[in-house]
């Protein structure tokens, strides 16, 4: 904000200078406002180490094609993660999820779907009570992008996934949050029918039944080390 504030004051002394009688006043040039990415915090300052998931700040969501007419979206209320984190260093960051897919939310369920989804047909969680993911991987691919390689449990099967990850940008912490913050948005498919999940995939050239495609995205905040408070003024 402080490179706007001279060029404001430059438009308010132009602004009150008279203008001569003979010509018409022009119009003081636009000032184009600040580019978003400089009103975010600078990241240089966002401290290394572990990170937790703030879920208050978090949602896991995920979609399916259904009879090829829409994409029946759902979610997971219930999940947790750890982050070791390194923004100048992102081959030595790590992430580990874990889901409880008992607690699938769905949007107006019909009577009994629920229980259909979590029984043996689908995700089975009588049997397999946890869903995780374990990066094995983290790639850079642009200024705030990337790509995070990891081992996907479901259904007691393990895969590899690949999961698109936007950097959002954080902050070492302020007084009323006074631990650093990151944040990130992700996505990434798979088919379910890898994690022997194969109930209702549609006949090949056809649609009609539930996606073999699962769409999953993330969007999760972090907080990690405490405000480190500024050092007493020199006597």
């Amino acid at each position: 904000m402080r490179s706007i504030l001279p060029v404001a004051a430059l438009l308010a002394l132009a602004a009150c200078s008279p203008q001569p009688s003979d010509k018409k006043a022009e119009a003081p040039p636009l000032v184009a406002a600040p580019p978003v990415a400089a009103l975010k915090p600078p990241k240089a300052d966002i401290p290394a180490g572990d990170y937790v998931l703030d879920k208050h700040h978090a949602t896991l969501v995920f979609r399916v094609s259904h009879l090829g007419f829409s994409n029946y979206t759902a979610a997971f209320a219930n999940f947790d993660a750890k982050l070791r984190f390194d923004q100048n260093n992102a081959a030595v960051s790590a992430l580990e999820a874990t889901i409880d897919p008992k607690s699938l939310t769905l949007p107006a369920p019909p009577e009994g779907f629920v229980e259909e989804l979590t029984g043996p047909h689908w995700l089975n969680t009588a049997t397999y009570p946890s869903i995780t993911f374990h990066s094995t991987k983290v790639e850079v691919t642009g200024p705030d992008t990337g790509k995070v390689t990891g081992d996907l449990t479901l259904h007691g099967v393990t895969k590899p996934v690949v999961l698109d990850v936007t950097y959002n940008g954080g902050y070492a912490g302020h007084p009323m949050d006074p631990h650093a913050r990151v944040g990130f948005s992700a996505k990434g498919t798979f088919k379910r029918s890898d994690f022997g999940i194969a109930y209702g995939v549609p006949a090949p050239g056809t649609t009609m039944g539930v996606s073999d495609e699962v769409q999953v995205q993330i969007e999760a905040e972090f907080t990690g080390p405490p405000l480190v408070a500024a050092p007493p003024a020199a006597s």
